[in-house]
């Protein structure tokens, strides 16, 4: 991995060009994301960012496959981590508290974060709610102040604001997912 001298001054995300660090912050941590999609309401702070989410989400190009199994995806960068952590098991960024391991370093600072640290650094700006997890923030603004329900249930109709899959141990090492609706395929 390259030398990521400019490190953000509130997570510890570290970046090789100053320009990267400051559109992170500004978009993470001050919330500003001026690119938005014209048929979503996905915003980001990046154009390529937002071509790359119209690219993939909405006219569903993934050009990069796994030969192992189904996934694909519209990075190779992202098709490299999936075949690594999925596939090979790796996952080398270890918590020096509890051992768990994670296969991105911005995952493992995340983890410390919100579980060691117990911060929450995304604040909701309607209630002033805070969260660890900005995908968390993301979920509880659209579900409490939008309304959004976005997952449905293939078998009832149900709608859901998560994903209506969670996951139940099989055995103490063995998780699989299991659908909550109670209607019988």
């Amino acid at each position: 991995e390259g030398k990521k001298p400019f490190k953000c001054v509130i997570c510890d995300y570290s970046f090789s060009l100053k320009g990267d660090m400051n559109i992170h912050f500004a978009s993470v941590h001050e919330g500003k994301k001026p690119f938005q999609c014209n048929i979503c309401n996905y915003s980001c702070s990046a154009k390529m960012s937002l071509k790359r989410h119209v690219t993939s989400v909405h006219e569903g190009k993934k050009p990069f496959k796994c030969d192992i199994c189904e996934y694909s995806c519209s990075l190779k960068c992202t098709l490299k981590r999936h075949a690594a952590t999925v596939h090979e098991g790796k996952k080398p960024f270890k918590c020096a508290i509890c051992d768990h391991g994670f296969s991105q370093k911005g995952d493992l600072n995340k983890h410390i974060t919100a579980v060691h640290k117990g911060e929450k650094l995304f604040r909701c700006v309607i209630c002033d709610n805070s969260f660890s997890q900005k995908g968390d923030m993301n979920i509880h603004f659209a579900s409490v102040h939008e309304g959004k329900k976005p997952f449905q249930c293939n078998r009832c109709g149900a709608s859901y604001t998560k994903n209506t899959k969670i996951k139940k141990p099989q055995s103490l090492d063995s998780w699989r997912e299991v659908d909550i609706c109670s209607v019988s395929s």
